[in-house]
Formats: C-alpha cells, structure tokens, sequence
C-alpha cells in the first residue's frame, strides 16, 4: 500500500486465516466453481491485508511472488464479495478500494481528503438509526455504509 493512504484503525487485526480460507473454498464450492492456485492465492493475499487497497496495489503486492493476472483479480474480486470476505469501501481516482471484512467488526470510516488517509471508527448508534429509518419507511435493510470525508488533525495543523 502506498505510503499516502495508509490505514489507521481502531481495531486489532481479526479472524483466522485457515477458517477464512476454507470460507471461501466452501463458498466456491457452492456456487459450483473451482478451487484454483490463482484464487487462493489472491483470497490469501487478501485475507493477510488488514488495510484498505485496490486492485492495481493487489495485483503488485501479489506479482513477485504468484503470478496472477489483473483479470483473474477482476473475476475473484466479486467471488470474495458474495462471499461475505471482500467489501467495497470508496472509490478514487477511478479505482474502487476494498477490505476484508470476514470476522471484523462493522465499522465506518473517516477519509481525509488532503493525505488520503483512512481512519475506521465504530459507531453503533449508526445501527440504530439504520433500524428506525428502515422501520419507518417499510424498507427491509441489508446494512449501510457510512463515510466522512475532510481533514485530519495532522492536516488541519498542516494547513493552518
């Protein structure tokens, strides 16, 4: 991951590596696709990630070690999502910036739009209102994303 958007998060890395893995080995299964070196590699690969990241530093952290091409990322990449491994954070700069969220606490996330810095936080007053608002409209939610964008401390001292 690139020096300029480095995550800070409030939680320890989680989940176990082998039950993640057999996750999406079960899932593939499933679905009726097979288990390759190709997707186990980029599954572990970003299993092993605990930051935010998107496909092109994926596919750099990946190549001196697998050789794995940039489709085979595009094609595993909506596998780990369905999976309930994988989940789109925010886009930038025309690239879309994912997470593993296997066995981690939801969470939401502060971007600063100066050094592209991603801070996570836990709110889960966040669920509540998610609850009142679905309830209140007879809308049956699948969950909610919730980002603020601006300046960081370090960044606002920077500025000034």
């Amino acid at each position: 991951m690139s020096e300029d958007r480095v995550a800070d998060s409030l939680f320890e890395p989680e989940g176990d590596l082998v039950e993640e893995m057999e996750a999406f080995r079960c899932f593939l299964k499933s679905k009726g696709y097979r288990v390759t070196k190709e997707r186990e590699a980029i599954a572990e690969s970003i299993l092993k990630n605990h930051d935010h990241f998107d496909v092109d530093e994926l596919f750099l952290s990946l190549r001196p070690k697998t050789p794995v091409s940039k489709a085979s990322i595009y094609r595993a990449i909506p596998l780990m999502k369905e999976s309930g491994l994988l989940a789109e954070v925010y886009l930038e700069n025309g690239h879309m910036h994912y997470e593993r969220v296997y066995g981690r606490e939801h969470h939401s996330h502060l971007r600063c739009l100066n050094c592209h810095r991603i801070f996570e936080f836990s709110a889960p007053e966040l669920a509540q209102v998610e609850k009142r608002i679905s309830r209140q409209e007879g809308f049956k939610s699948e969950g909610h994303k919730f980002e603020i964008w601006g300046l960081c401390a370090a960044c606002q001292t920077e500025k000034r």
